[in-house]
């Protein structure tokens, strides 16, 4: 599947993003070069290949195995009592006293 230029303003339209016309046609040629390289890497068998790598083991315990070793990741959920509305106002900037004041940051 390629990616047109009109994929790519829609995208932008999206993200609020304004691209002129050789930062689309750029945008489009790179992510064409990024999908054909995963095309070229979806053709390649792996179904021998196991995996090498696993992140999470390093943070898991050795005395286990399997999934007992994730064990502590399921721990019981606590409720905690939250920040009271007066002491967030009081650390806001700017505040109307009810709701936090912030800056428009998005013009369209």
């Amino acid at each position: 599947m390629k990616v047109t230029e009109n994929d790519v303003t829609y995208v932008a339209d999206l993200a609020n993003l304004e691209l002129t016309d050789s930062e689309r046609q750029r945008m489009a040629k790179d992510l064409n070069s990024i999908l054909d390289y995963i095309d070229m890497l979806n053709e390649l068998d792996t179904s021998n290949v196991e995996p090498f790598a696993e992140v999470a083991s390093k943070f898991a315990g050795n005395q286990s195995s399997g999934s007992e070793r994730f064990a502590y990741a399921m721990r019981a959920d606590k409720v905690l009592p939250g920040l009271p509305h007066e002491a967030a106002m009081q650390n806001a900037p700017d505040t109307d006293g009810t709701y936090f004041k912030v800056p428009k940051v998005i013009e369209k």
